[in-house]
C-alpha cells in the first residue's frame, strides 16, 4: 500500500476501485481479465523501443479501465521499467502484482527479478528468486545473469554450480551467461570445463551464440590459440564471431594477425554479399587497438576514416580513446591532445588519463598540467591523477611542485585488486599490502623468494624496501 500511494496515477478514487476489484470473486475476476487490446499496444511500444510510451499508456489504463489489466499488461510494463531501470516505479508495479493476486505467476516473478537486477538491487532480485516456489532453468539463468550484469562474476559461477547440484541442467543461454562470468574473471579452467560440458550435449553444437561466447572466453582468458582453433573450425560465422577473434588478437598484442583477419572478414562479406558480417563499431575497436599496439599510425587513421565514410558508423568514446592511445604510443602527444579537444562526444576521464600517462612517459610537464586540470573537472577526488602529475614533476627535478601536488592529496588511493583461479578451489582475490588474507603468510613468503631470485639473477631490488617495511 505504501508503494501505491507514491504512484502518481493513484488518486483516491482509483485506489478504492482497485481494492474493490481485487476482492471480486474468482469467476468474476477471470471475466474481467480477458486480454485487452491495450496489451497489443503496450507490446508494440516495447518492440519499437518506446518504453516510456508504454508506461504512460499503462498509467492511462489504471485511471480509466483498471478492470482490463491482466498479467500480460503487468508483464509488458515491467519490461518497460526494466529497459529504463526505473526503481521506484518498478517497486510500485511489484505492489500492483501483489494486489492483483498475480505474484505466483512465474513469468512475472522472473520479470521482477530482471527489473531489480537492472536497478542494481541484487538483494531484492535474489529475494525474488528465493520466493519462487518452482524454479526452472529460466529463473536460474535470470539470477545468474543478474550477478554477471552487476559485476559479481564469482557469485554468478557459484550459482551456476549450485544449479547443477540441484539437478537442473543448464541450457545454451545459461551456459553462455556462465561463460561471460568466466571471461570477466579470467577463469580459464572453469571455462574449459564448461566447454567440455558443451561438447557432451548434442544440441549445443548448433548454437552460434554459444560458440561466440567460447571464442570470447578463450581469447580474453589468455588462450588465443584455443580461440583461433575454435574460430577456424566454424563453418558458419557472423559478425560477432569475426569480431571476437579480431579483438582477441588485438588484446594480446597480435596486431598483424588481427588486421589480416579483418581484411579476410571484409573479403568474405563481399564474396557472399551478406551484410550480416559487415564490420560493426566493436569490430573497429579491435582494428584500432591492433593499429595502436603495432604502432601503425597511418593505418589507424585510415581505418578510423573508413569506419565513418565507408560503413556509416558513428565513433563512440572508446574509438576516440583508441586513437588517443595510438597517438600517445607513437609519441604524438600534441596530436592526441588536439583530437581530444575536438571530440564531438563528451570526453570521459579514461581518455584524458591515457593522455596524462603519455605526458608522464615523455616528460611533458606543460601539457601534463593542462590534462590534470581537465581531470580535476571530471573526477576531482581521484588520487591517481595527482600522483601521476607529481611523478612528472619529480622526473624533471621540480621538487617544490611535486610536494605541492602531494600536499593536496587528502585521501589514500584504493588498493588494486587481483584475482587468480586456483584449481579446485575457485577464484581467490587479494589486494596490495593485504594483511587480512587467510594465506597472507604463504603469499609473502613466495613474494620474498621471488624478489631474492630477481635480485640474484638480474640485480633487481626495487621491491626490497617495501617488503622489509
Amino acid at each position: 500500500m505504501r508503494f501505491l500511494k507514491k504512484f502518481p496515477c493513484f488518486q483516491t478514487g482509483v485506489i478504492t476501485k482497485l481494492i474493490a476489484f481485487c476482492h471480486l470473486p474468482k469467476a468474476q475476476l477471470h471475466t474481467h481479465l480477458k486480454p485487452p487490446k491495450a496489451n497489443q499496444k503496450l507490446n508494440s511500444y516495447l518492440q519499437s523501443n518506446y518504453p516510456t510510451k508504454a508506461l504512460l499508456l499503462f498509467r492511462e489504463i489504471l485511471r480509466k479501465s483498471v478492470s482490463t489489466i491482466d498479467s500480460y499488461s503487468l508483464l509488458y510494463v515491467l519490461k518497460a521499467c526494466t529497459q529504463k531501470s526505473f526503481s521506484i516505479e518498478g517497486k510500485q508495479l511489484h505492489a500492483l502484482v501483489i494486489k492483483f493476486g498475480f505474484e505466483p505467476i512465474l513469468h512475472l516473478q522472473t520479470s521482477l527479478l530482471n527489473l531489480y537486477s537492472s536497478t542494481s538491487d541484487l538483494m531484492d532480485a535474489h529475494q525474488m528468486f528465493d520466493e519462487m516456489r518452482s524454479k526452472n532453468v529460466v529463473c536460474w539463468t535470470a539470477l545468474i545473469s543478474a550477478y554477471v550484469d552487476n559485476q559479481k562474476p564469482n557469485e554468478a559461477l557459484q550459482l551456476f554450480r549450485q544449479m547443477q547440484m540441484d539437478n537442473l541442467e543448464p541450457d545454451e543461454v545459461t551456459v553462455t551467461v556462465a561463460l561471460s562470468a568466466c571471461t570477466d574473471l579470467g577463469a580459464l579452467e572453469t571455462g574449459e570445463w564448461i566447454h567440455a560440458y558443451v561438447r557432451s550435449k548434442k544440441g549445443f553444437s548448433k548454437d552460434l551464440s554459444l560458440k561466440n561466447a567460447l571464442i570470447n572466453m578463450y581469447a580474453k582468458c589468455g588462450d588465443v590459440k584455443a580461440a583461433r582453433r575454435l574460430f577456424d573450425s566454424l563453418r558458419k560465422k557472423d559478425v560477432t564471431t569475426w569480431t571476437s577473434m579480431i579483438v582477441g588478437h588485438a588484446l594480446h598484442g597480435q596486431g598483424e594477425e588481427a588486421l589480416k583477419l579483418f581484411e579476410e572478414m571484409k573479403e568474405t562479406s563481399k564474396s557472399i554479399g551478406s551484410p550480416l558480417i559487415n564490420p560493426n563499431d566493436v569490430t573497429f575497436l579491435g582494428v584500432l587497438m591492433s593499429c595502436s599496439h603495432a604502432g601503425l599510425v597511418e593505418e589507424g587513421k585510415q581505418h578510423f576514416r573508413s569506419m565513418i565514410e565507408d560503413y556509416d558508423l558513428k565513433p563512440r568514446e572508446p574509438h576516440f580513446g583508441c586513437m588517443v592511445d595510438l597517438y600517445c604510443r607513437a609519441g604524438l602527444i600534441e596530436e592526441a591532445y588536439d583530437l581530444v579537444s575536438k571530440m564531438p562526444v563528451r570526453t570521459n576521464s579514461v581518455v584524458w588519463r591515457t593522455l596524462l600517462s603519455a605526458c608522464a612517459l615523455n616528460g611533458n610537464v606543460e601539457l601534463g598540467t593542462q590534462v590534470r586540470q581537465k581531470l580535476m573537472e571530471l573526477e576531482p577526488t581521484y588520487v591517481g591523477d595527482s600522483v601521476a602529475l607529481s611523478n612528472i614533476y619529480a622526473a624533471k627535478g621540480m621538487w617544490d611542485m611535486k610536494m605541492s601536488v602531494r600536499g593536496q592529496i587528502n585521501q589514500r588511493r584504493a588498493p588494486g585488486c587481483s584475482s587468480i583461479e586456483v584449481g579446485g578451489s575457485g577464484i581467490s582475490q587479494f589486494v596490495a599490502a593485504d594483511d587480512h588474507h587467510p594465506l597472507r603468510s604463504e603469499i609473502y613468503e613466495v613474494l620474498k623468494s621471488l624478489v631474492v631470485s630477481m635480485k640474484d639473477d638480474y640485480g633487481y631490488s626495487r621491491l626490497t624496501l617495501f617488503l622489509e617495511e
